[in-house]
């Protein structure tokens, strides 16, 4: 589904012409969750690779932006992450001409990693007026009229009489003058966080987002209008 011109929404990234741009992938937040003795199954990494590969087969990208934290733990890399994190890249290496990691506020020692695969990682990305940066922080310069974000892991809970259910969503709005796309989370084992009801994470989203609208992912998009409609 085109979200704005010239860009298209596709699970749970966007496409840009011949590029592929998504986020928040935090491989290793299973064995993260636990460490803290929440005992979940390791499940992320096989369903991660089966999801973007049908993205990729379908899409046959020049370019796979990933804007930020590719890897989940601040200062460390656990084996997990190092055995799935180069895994990973070697996929998306089979797929893509060029890959660029933007720099998230969980990637603080990703270089070695980054290194082994002969990538750099950025602090954003410039792609057709395009701005590309993970959230966490206000660029000195937005060059772009659009921008793209992650790092807020956007979701909504959807209600049906006594039953809700969180779900991830595109939310696609306006930053000042500059229009704005915020990426769902592209890892599987949390849906994310409701940006109605909890603390958003980053400085993008100060504002009321009444006016943003609000795209849903599911077994396909489905634009489910303003925000300020889902308030009530």
């Amino acid at each position: 589904m085109e979200i704005l011109p010239g860009i298209v929404a596709k699970d749970l990234c966007v496409v840009v012409g011949d590029t592929i741009i998504f986020s928040d992938v935090h491989i290793g937040l299973e064995e993260a969750l636990n460490k803290q003795g929440i005992l979940i199954p390791r499940f992320q990494f096989n369903e991660l690779v089966v999801r973007i590969k049908k993205i990729l087969d379908d899409a046959h990208p020049f370019r796979v932006v990933i804007a930020g934290d590719l890897k989940h733990e601040f200062g460390t890399i656990s084996k997990q992450e190092w055995r799935h994190t180069l895994q990973f890249l070697d996929l998306l290496q089979l797929y893509a001409h060029e890959i660029v990691l933007i720099r998230g506020n969980h990637d603080t020692i990703l270089g070695p990693l980054a290194e082994k695969k002969g990538l750099m990682i950025v602090d954003h990305y410039d792609l057709h007026g395009v701005s590309i940066f993970h959230g966490n922080s206000l660029p000195k310069n937005i060059n772009g009229d659009v921008i793209i974000i992650g790092h807020e892991h956007p979701a909504i809970t959807l209600r049906d009489g006594p039953r809700s259910e969180l779900v991830k969503c595109f939310l696609v709005g306006q930053y000042k003058k500059k229009k704005i796309i915020v990426l769902p989370s592209f890892n599987l084992v949390t849906e994310g966080s409701d940006v109605i009801q909890e603390k958003r994470l980053g400085p993008f989203l100060s504002g009321n987002l009444g006016d943003f609208i609000v795209y849903v992912v599911s077994d396909q998009i489905y634009k489910f209008g303003k925000l300020k409609r889902l308030m009530t």
